[in-house]
């Protein structure tokens, strides 16, 4: 079985009609939400999950208000409020070079580039405080390292190997 993605949250009902609003947890709305495509809904009440499709969506105040196949009225679809929308996991948007989902570097190896290349750690979270991203890396043993995500910093990312190879600049160790 392979791993799910969540891509948003059912949040309510929106008119009578069947419509949903869609608190989204995805980069990708627009694909994501997109007419025929197939969502997963996880129900809030821990009973087994059901696949839909899209049949229309729109963006209103932040949200999506989605049309799923077969669902045209509020009775169908109110007991979903709260659930979870999930696609499989290798239903991934393909992203630029040198972009990167988080799951694929959540869990890699971080090594620095001297000649020694030795181990710092392994990435166990990634902050977003603004500028740019900052991967926190547990190491063997002592405080969490804070990683710039930054091309002065970061080398090399190897998604298959799991491995990220760091250049450590003035400051960045403890």
């Amino acid at each position: 079985m392979t791993e799910e993605l969540n891509v948003g949250r059912l949040v309510n009902t929106h008119g009578i009609r069947g419509e949903i609003k869609i608190l989204s947890s995805t980069d990708f709305p627009e694909v994501r939400f997109a007419p025929g495509k197939k969502l997963l809904v996880v129900p809030a009440d821990g009973s087994q999950k059901f696949e839909v499709t899209v049949e229309s969506s729109r963006e209103h105040k932040g949200m999506y208000i989605v049309r799923l196949k077969g669902y045209t009225n509020i009775n169908q679809i109110e007991k979903y409020k709260g659930s979870l929308l999930k696609v499989p996991g290798d239903d991934l948007v393909e992203l630029p070079e040198n972009e990167y989902y988080f799951h694929q570097i959540v869990g890699c190896e971080v090594y620095t580039d001297e000649d020694d290349s030795r181990p710092l750690g392994t990435i166990k979270e990634i902050l977003q405080p603004g500028a740019n991203d900052v991967w926190v890396v547990k190491p063997v043993k002592g405080q969490d390292i804070l990683i710039p995500v930054i091309n002065d910093v970061v080398l090399d990312v190897d998604i298959q190997a799991k491995k990220i190879t760091v250049h450590l600049m003035e400051g960045l160790l403890p």
